[in-house]
């Protein structure tokens, strides 16, 4: 085995880890796969015989390399029309049994690790979701062991005060996108108002390039009147359930195009977080998957 087929089969049985960390930092998988590239590229460069920890080598460079791209990206955010979400990632179904999983890389979530700089947003993901341990942290970031358990400290502490609680049992959650899907395809109102929490929140994420909620929707009533007035125009649309980040969602598509991603957050059987995205650049990476499965 030559030595670039050694570091391809090393690299190909890290790729899913690596892809979900690049996508845990920079919440787009379009950038994800970028930086998968560029962690290909310095990896088959290295020598192999002196990396004694082949899983905390790779990380550290894939952590480096999403790091630099979530600077940049921030900034790039901050001039962002509308409201943004993460791009949709199409999870399997086991992803949703796999509790932690689902929850570290759930829409919800995401928006929390937004409000992270972006040090702690890396700190606090491969310690708290991917169990790196502080010195290796500390070489992914380019900062001493100590000053790692600081930033990890205070990450921590801002995401406990922040994060949303964890989603009821499997059956629970189908149940309600259920009743959602039921309720949005016949615009029944008083259906949507029972299965949506009294201070259920709606985001719509068009980037500026497609219509899309301008701000946040809060509460049961109004969300409820918003989706079943945009539903009285969608009679050439049809509705797929699936998972998407871990969580259940609908996709609504015109002539097999993807136009919207809804992905529902469900606590105590009622839904309290919505999450549309328009923006086709975002979608696109979901299209392919999808066209992919099927």
């Amino acid at each position: 085995m030559t030595g670039t087929d050694r570091a391809t089969e090393i690299f190909v049985a890290h790729r899913n880890l690596l892809f979900t960390v690049a996508y845990e930092l920079l919440g787009s998988a379009a950038d994800a796969e970028d930086v998968l590239q560029e962690t290909w590229l310095r990896w088959v460069g290295v020598d192999l015989d002196i990396v004694q920890d082949q899983r905390a080598y790779l990380v550290r460079i894939a952590s480096r390399q999403a790091l630099q791209r979530l600077r940049t990206l921030g900034r790039r955010r901050e001039s962002y029309v509308g409201p943004w979400l993460p791009e949709p990632l199409l999870t399997a179904p086991d992803v949703a049994e796999d509790v932690e999983l689902a929850d570290s890389v759930s829409m919800a979530m995401l928006l929390v690790l937004e409000t992270l700089k972006p040090t702690e947003r890396a700190v606090f993901v491969l310690r708290e979701v991917f169990g790196l341990e502080y010195d290796e942290i500390a070489q992914a970031v380019d900062k001493k062991p100590d000053a790692v358990r600081q930033i990890a400290h205070r990450a921590r502490s801002h995401v406990a005060a922040r994060r949303p609680r964890g989603p009821v049992s499997a059956d629970e959650t189908r149940d309600a996108l259920a009743a959602f899907q039921r309720a949005v395809t016949t615009g029944d109102i008083q259906g949507l108002v029972d299965i949506l929490a009294p201070d259920v929140v709606f985001l719509g994420d068009g980037g500026g390039v497609v219509q899309a909620l301008p701000r946040p929707v809060v509460g049961a009533e109004k969300v409820a009147r918003l989706l079943a007035l945009a539903v009285e125009n969608l009679t050439e649309a049809t509705f797929e359930t699936t998972q998407i980040n871990g969580r259940p969602a609908l996709l609504l598509r015109f002539t097999d195009e993807v136009d919207t991603v809804t992905v529902l957050h469900v606590e105590n059987g009622k839904i309290t977080g919505l999450y549309a995205v328009r923006n086709p650049a975002k979608l696109s990476h979901l299209s392919e998957q999808v066209t992919l499965r099927r």
